[in-house]
């Protein structure tokens, strides 16, 4: 299944996309966000109205948000090498948050503040989204508690991010600055585990890479992020960019206004972000 929300006169509604159309179930007033928890099952996906895909509105398939949404740093060798030198790779995950305010949609605009900052970054990655609760998850079990994968990018504030004593939230929670979606793919549709992931902006290819580059294979990440700390359906967990990020290229390369960002992974579908001037 692959599972979209849909923005109608009347709010949202599930869309369960079928190649290039999606069909919007109108007359259920549920979100996506029931469906990832159980509120309402696949089987009551039924009917709706076929329409193609580009003559609808997609919203973040996620929009009910438990906490922060969960995020991974350095899960790429090659990124950590081209942000930190020399350093030796970690022996263990690196995670951080970011604000829920911060999730936009698959065709919404980026919201550039030069105001707030002068350095806007693109960080494709492969997201999950949690299906079932657990705490201290067994790596064998890890994929049973992941409803499906989807396409996120975490625009980063770079000055932000290393101005407030080296921390991360702060420069990755500006308002509308996460693109998500297009939507969700079960695990029965599709494998993660070697995806093409890239990220373009204006059509150049800044950023190649595969899932399966990962330092820290999924079942990893969940069963350490799980330790101790239960994880609950509808929880987001982003899982870390490849190499190719703006602030480590020379010259760097920032996000400015009317910049078009495409994030794409292979199955999963793309995102289409433009960046546009907003007061934050």
């Amino acid at each position: 299944m692959r599972l979209a929300s849909v923005r109608t006169p009347a709010g949202l509604r599930v869309g369960t996309v079928d190649g290039d159309q999606v069909v919007v179930h109108r007359d259920l007033a549920a979100t996506s966000d029931d469906v990832i928890r159980g509120l309402v099952t696949p089987a009551q996906l039924t009917g709706g109205e076929r329409v193609a895909l580009d003559e609808v509105e997609l919203a973040s398939p996620v929009g009910r948000f438990n906490r922060d949404v969960l995020c991974t740093g350095w899960n790429y060798a090659d990124h950590f090498y081209e942000t930190q030198g020399a350093a030796e790779m970690p022996a263990h995950p690196n995670f951080f948050t970011r604000g829920p305010d911060s999730v936009i949609g698959p065709r919404d605009d980026i919201a550039w503040d030069p105001g707030l900052s002068q350095r806007y970054d693109y960080e494709a990655e492969l997201a999950l989204v949690i299906g079932t609760d657990g705490r201290s998850i067994a790596e064998d079990q890890a994929w049973k508690h992941v409803f499906g994968v989807l396409v996120a990018n975490d625009v980063s504030l770079r000055d932000l991010q290393f101005r407030h004593g080296g921390q991360w939230l702060k420069g990755k929670s500006a308002d509308r600055t996460c693109p998500l979606g297009p939507w969700i793919t079960t695990l029965d549709e599709v494998d993660p585990s070697d995806l093409a992931i890239s990220c373009r902006v204006n059509g150049e290819l800044l950023q190649s890479a595969s899932t399966a580059q990962m330092a820290f294979a999924v079942p990893r990440l969940l069963a350490e992020l799980s330790r101790g700390m239960t994880l609950r359906a509808g929880d987001v967990v982003l899982t870390g960019t490849p190499s190719g990020i703006g602030n480590a290229r020379d010259p760097q390369v920032r996000l400015a206004e009317g910049d078009v960002v495409e994030t794409e992974i292979e199955g999963l579908g793309r995102l289409v972000n433009r960046v546009v001037r907003s007061v934050l």
